[in-house]
């Protein structure tokens, strides 16, 4: 009985290591795109690990452009190519 108890406190103690190397997982390096069209636009939204950190909008007749964090909530962003320019998010209604 001791052996067998000794066995099998050996057996645990060498699977923890594989336990929590299989329950880590390494961030990602490459971000996540997601491309949607809404109406004339294509727009590319860039994630890292779940966090929306830029969105990149191409018009159909023009230039693209970038769209990033204003000041880290959410919601509020900026172009990048024009910073002083707020994008608006208002709410005008929300139904639950």
């Amino acid at each position: 009985m001791r052996t067998l108890n000794r066995l099998l406190l050996t057996g645990l103690i060498a699977a923890i290591p594989l336990v929590t190397f299989a329950a880590d997982e390494a961030p990602s390096a490459d971000p996540e795109v997601t491309i949607r069209t809404e109406g004339d636009k294509t727009i590319q939204e860039y994630r890292q690990n779940g966090f929306l950190y830029a969105i990149k909008v191409t018009p159909k007749g023009g230039k693209p452009y970038f769209l990033v964090r204003a000041d880290g909530s959410e919601g509020n962003y900026i172009r990048s190519d024009q910073p002083d320019m707020l994008i608006p998010s208002w709410k005008i209604f929300e139904w639950k």
